[in-house]
């Protein structure tokens, strides 16, 4: 119990530290990039550049205002948006984040709902024709990125087919269809080759071979001995999964018009919105580190020998 409540803490502190200095580094780097918040192709009169400046404490030294940052993000507070002066940060995130969350909530169920039963049913048919075809549809989805795929879909399906929106956000179905379409299709084409590949190896090892020949069906093989250890390393990737779901909803919020965060960090990133882009990538990280945790703690459970190792 006290090994149980020591390793919890150290998680915690180590949480903790991580969205520290994610944070700071991104302070660091924000404030170190040419031009300011508030530079526009028309010069503003002195005594305006120096209100807005002292209204957002940006005349202060950089380390003071690192402080006070800091300080307000300790008690809730993200601070003003630059680019949406009628806004918070708080306010923008609280809008767009269950955007993103169920855009890529949905698009991850999309890519292990079909990618898992893809994999299993080309481990089974290795070497034939329908597994090549498929592991060469797996390739493709891997090579053409999102900002490549996001146009493509809107080209076929809503200017060509005309079944969906080509963008907008209405918070209906049909203009959700392709975003999550676009944010999976990678994930789905890596989760079919990963899940092929684990089965494989698994199908091959020793016990399953003896078992096969006490005379066990194929299919109480797979469902009873090969397919919880075949997804662990599935399991295992559903951090990275997540990461590249994230990184992907910059560029597929910004091709739909979607409001999420992925759109606002890239807008905040543009503009040299400084509050709206750490406060992004702070709301970003923790969602990282708990998944990291969740990852883990599913991990352990499913295979024992973590269980072991951390006991």
């Amino acid at each position: 119990m006290f090994a149980n409540s020591r390793r919890a803490l150290a998680r915690t502190l180590e949480a903790l530290l991580t969205l520290w200095l994610l944070a700071t580094l991104c302070f660091v780097l924000l404030r170190s990039a040419p031009g300011g918040p508030f530079d526009a192709e028309k010069t503003a009169p002195p005594e305006v550049e120096a209100a807005l400046a002292a209204q957002y404490r940006l005349d202060q030294p950089l380390l003071s205002q690192y402080g006070h940052w800091l300080g307000d993000v300790l008690r809730g507070d993200l601070g003003p948006s630059f680019q949406y002066p009628d806004y918070t940060v708080n306010q923008l995130l609280a809008a767009g984040l269950p955007i993103s969350l169920v855009n890529g909530g949905l698009a991850l169920l999309l890519a292990l709902g079909i990618g898992v039963p893809l994999g299993v049913w080309a481990a089974l048919r290795a070497g034939r024709w329908s597994d090549r075809a498929l592991m060469f549809g797996a390739g493709l989805g891997l090579a053409v990125p999102k900002f490549v795929a996001a146009p493509l879909l809107v080209l076929v399906f809503a200017v060509g087919l005309q079944w969906l929106p080509a963008g907008g956000w209405d918070g209906g179905w049909r203009s959700a269809v392709l975003p999550i379409v676009a944010l999976a299709l990678p994930n789905l084409a890596y989760c079919a080759r990963l899940t092929r590949a684990s089965l494989l190896e698994v199908l091959g090892a020793d016990y399953l071979r003896a078992a096969r020949g006490r005379g066990l069906s194929e299919a109480r093989l797979l469902f009873a001995h090969a397919l919880r250890p075949g997804l662990l390393p599935v399991v295992a990737w559903l951090s990275p999964a997540l990461i590249n779901v994230v990184s992907g909803s910059a560029v597929v919020e910004q091709v739909f018009g979607i409001p999420g965060i992925g759109r606002y960090f890239v807008q905040g990133a543009l503009n040299r919105d400084y509050t709206l882009v750490l406060g992004v990538v702070l709301v970003v990280g923790a969602a990282i580190v708990l998944i990291n945790a969740a990852v883990d703690a599913l991990r352990s459970r499913l295979d024992p020998r973590l269980r072991d190792s951390e006991a």
